[in-house]
């Protein structure tokens, strides 16, 4: 075997031991589950949603994907600003804080139409579908990683 070859041989040795790396690290240390997974579980496995409901919620998901996916742009762009802001001033000057209040604004109408969001979900729910809505929506807001 030439020393291209035997190259070859190592280099794929080390691809094939780096994915199985990676799997066993995924196995051994799970990434952490995205915030709002659990809702997202119950309203769509657990609590037997009928057709009509069912419809619903994927149009008021889709509306939200749009609104959240337009305040995290915003709130991209109100990154780049302040780190344009930062740049030119180099401490917390009037342009600083400008970015700063507008960064502000843009998380706090996510929290908002996320809110909305979340409401408007409930209001889809019968009473017994909507107290374990309840619970589930008090127990994502108290974990103490959130």
């Amino acid at each position: 075997m030439g020393r291209v070859s035997w190259v070859l041989a190592a280099a794929f040795a080390a691809f094939v031991a780096a994915l199985a790396g990676v799997a066993v690290g995924h196995l051994v240390w799970p990434p952490p589950p995205q915030p709002g997974a659990e809702l997202h579980s119950l309203l769509h496995d657990k609590l037997d949603l009928d057709t009509s409901q069912s419809a619903k919620l994927e149009t008021l998901e889709a509306a939200y994907a749009a609104r959240r996916k337009q305040l995290e742009a915003q709130m991209r762009a109100d990154n780049a600003r302040l780190a344009s802001a930062i740049k030119a001033e180099h401490g917390y000057g009037p342009q600083v804080a400008a970015a700063v209040n507008s960064s502000h604004m843009a998380m706090g109408e996510l929290q908002k139409a996320t809110l909305a969001h979340v409401f408007a979900m409930r209001q889809l729910l019968r009473s017994d579908q909507a107290i374990r809505f309840d619970a589930a929506v008090a127990a994502t807001l108290t974990q103490p990683d959130q």
